[in-house]
C-alpha cells in the first residue's frame, strides 16, 4: 500500500516502484487525479491478475470544495472559467444539496479525464475545445458528510463505490447550489478495509530497502 504524492500521476507511482524494484509487472487498484492523493494498492507480477478484486471495493475520501467558482476541469487543474456569488449559501444549504447525492446516481466524467471516447482519451478532445455528447455512468454514493464549512470552503467526506469522479460529484452539487464548484483538494483514505494509515510513502519504501542492501 503506497501514499501517492500530490501532482503525481498513478502512472508515474507505477513506474517509479517498477523501475525501482526491476519488477515486470505492477498494477494498481484505481487511478488518482494528479492533484489527489492518498491510498493506492499496487499489485506485482502475478498478482497482477488479482487487482480487479481490490478496485471493486467502495472507496472512501476526504476532500475541499471551493464554492463561486467553475473550471473547465472541475479541478483546480486549470484555471477559474467562470465565478458566482456564493454569500447566500449556508451550511443547511450544503446539506440538503448533499442528500440529494446519496444513494444511486448517474454523472458524467469530466471532460478532463482519461475515459477513453472512440478510442481517445476525453482530455484530447477537451484540448480542443470539442464537446461530446457522452453516456452517463451509475455510480453509488453511500455516505456524503459535511466536515466543516469556511466559505468558500467546503470539507466533504465520501464513500462510493468505482468508477465514481468526485471532480464531477463536486461539479454537479455547485450546479445544485447555483453558484458552481470545483474540487481542491482530494485525498483516498480507504480501499476496503485497507486504510491510508496503514500506507507507506515511495521515499520510505525505497529507503528501507536500500537500508537492507547496505547491511547485507
Amino acid at each position: 500500500m503506497i501514499k501517492k504524492p500530490k501532482d503525481w500521476t498513478s502512472f508515474d507511482v507505477v513506474k517509479k516502484i517498477r523501475t525501482f524494484f526491476k519488477w515486470k509487472k505492477v498494477g494498481h487498484s484505481g487511478t488518482l487525479d494528479p492533484k489527489a492523493e492518498g491510498l493506492m494498492i499496487l499489485a506485482i507480477n502475478n498478482m497482477t491478475k488479482q487487482i480487479k478484486n481490490y478496485s471493486e471495493l467502495e472507496k472512501e475520501y476526504i476532500g475541499k470544495m471551493i464554492l463561486g467558482a467553475r473550471t473547465p476541469s472541475y479541478d483546480a487543474e486549470t484555471e477559474i472559467s467562470e465565478t458566482a456569488d456564493y454569500s447566500n449559501i449556508s451550511r443547511e444549504d450544503i446539506k440538503r444539496v448533499f442528500l440529494q447525492y446519496k444513494g444511486n446516481i448517474t454523472q458524467l466524467p469530466p471532460m478532463y479525464s482519461a475515459v477513453k471516447y472512440r478510442g481517445k482519451p476525453l482530455y484530447k478532445y477537451a484540448r480542443k475545445g470539442k464537446k461530446l455528447n457522452l453516456t452517463e455512468r451509475n455510480v453509488t454514493i453511500d455516505e456524503l458528510e459535511l466536515l466543516e464549512f469556511k466559505p468558500p470552503e467546503v470539507k466533504f467526506r465520501v464513500i462510493c463505490s468505482k468508477g465514481t469522479y468526485i471532480r464531477s460529484l463536486v461539479n454537479d452539487i455547485g450546479n445544485s447550489l447555483g453558484c458552481g464548484a470545483y474540487l481542491l483538494e482530494l485525498v483516498r483514505t480507504r480501499i476496503g478495509t485497507f486504510k491510508l494509515e496503514d500506507a507507506i510513502t515511495i521515499e520510505e519504501l525505497t529507503k528501507q530497502i536500500d537500508i537492507v542492501d547496505a547491511v547485507n
